[in-house]
């Protein structure tokens, strides 16, 4: 046991610790290691109301092929109940769903974020063939107003809540990133605690017996901390915080991998399989508890790799869709047509109605 007493569990956390952390500070310094992305800022003040507004539904002109009404004339009855429902204010985006068709016609086909939190927890909005795939600004918007984990992003309040010195200053931006289909078995999150890689977790809580052999977890922790090492940890970016979570994905072979995010080392990110307890035993154990000056670099041992061991492990979802509290029927969003949910309601039970009698 070293005499120096062990550091706190996080690093301090400033509004400059917390910046470094957004999309448009890390990415031009990995670019070429992580997945094609367009930045898109600034965004206007009628955006962010947008985003804020309650109720899910698209800006006009975003959809790239309207939907017809299935009401029929005959509903003009119920014109006055309906202009008395219509409660949210009109969008319209034109400048900003050009941009996004630009970005899809370079890309194929885009998933969004913002600054520093993607809408992972609206995927279910879209195919569960290709969640997260936008092939329209509707798509961009609507996952982006399905989604709890983007307001995060909305608020200054939020995105610098518990730093010793709030910022006063803050832009949202929008990031396209080139949609690709991720297998969730190779999904990572990395835990760097004082310039060493003391940890590893499966990112996807589901249960994968190829991530059970012995070999390839070895395999996996190797070749994650040689990538590391060559491509993360002497970066000019990271200099100063030499404390962050970074989330990979193993290419097939799991011999390299593209970096997808980083994340502050702090109690806002999932730290998954561990706990920040257990990291911080992992980073006194790797480092000696000596300090900052002191810090293993190319040692043999490597970070701990911890998967779903058996199907019944605690946090194994198996068959659990994610974020399943945040789902209603993908149908239902499907007859929006830009409507918000009490307009469409009406013809959603129609539609149930119709199916029923077919």
């Amino acid at each position: 046991m070293s005499l120096t007493s062990s550091p706190s569990l996080f690093p301090p956390q400033t509004a400059y610790y917390i910046r470094s952390f957004q999309f448009s500070s890390w990415y031009p310094h990995f670019s070429g290691l992580s997945i094609k992305s367009t930045v898109i800022r600034p965004l206007s003040q009628e955006f962010r109301d947008y985003l804020n507004s309650d109720g899910v539904y698209v800006p006009e002109g975003s959809e790239d092929n309207a939907t017809e009404s299935i009401l029929s004339d005959d509903d003009d009855d119920d014109d006055d109940e309906d202009e008395e429902d219509e409660e949210h204010p009109s969008f319209s985006f034109p400048e900003l769903d050009k941009q996004i068709r630009e970005c899809i016609k370079a890309y194929e086909a885009v998933f969004p974020k913002l600054n520093f939190s993607s809408p992972r927890d609206a995927s279910w909005i879209l195919p569960a063939s290709s969640p997260l795939k936008c092939t329209s600004p509707s798509d961009v918007y609507l996952l982006l107003k399905s989604s709890d984990f983007i307001t995060h992003d909305l608020s200054i309040e939020n995105v610098f809540a518990g730093c010793d010195d709030p910022s006063s200053s803050y832009e949202l931006e929008l990031v396209l990133r080139k949609w690709y289909a991720m297998d969730g078995s190779r999904e990572l999150r990395c835990f760097v605690r004082r310039n060493s890689l003391v940890g590893i977790s499966q990112r996807d809580t589901n249960y994968y017996d190829f991530l059970n052999e012995p070999g390839t977890k070895e395999t996996i922790a190797r070749n994650v901390k040689g990538y590391w090492q060559k491509n993360i940890r002497n970066s000019k970016h990271w200099e100063e915080n030499p404390d962050y979570v970074f989330d990979f994905f193993l290419t097939r072979d799991l011999s390299r991998g593209h970096i997808v995010d980083f994340n502050p080392y702090a109690p806002r990110t999932d730290p998954l399989l561990f706990t920040y307890e257990e990291l911080a035993d992992l980073s006194d154990a790797s480092n000696g508890v000596i300090g900052y000056d002191s810090v293993q670099k190319d040692g043999p041992e490597l970070p701990e790799f911890r998967v779903i061991d058996s199907r019944a492990h605690p946090a194994a979802t198996t068959n659990a869709p994610a974020h399943q509290h945040n789902m209603i029927p993908i149908e239902a969003l499907s007859l929006s047509s830009g409507r918000d949910i009490e307009e469409f309601a009406e013809l959603w039970k129609k539609e149930i109605h119709e199916s029923m009698a077919g």
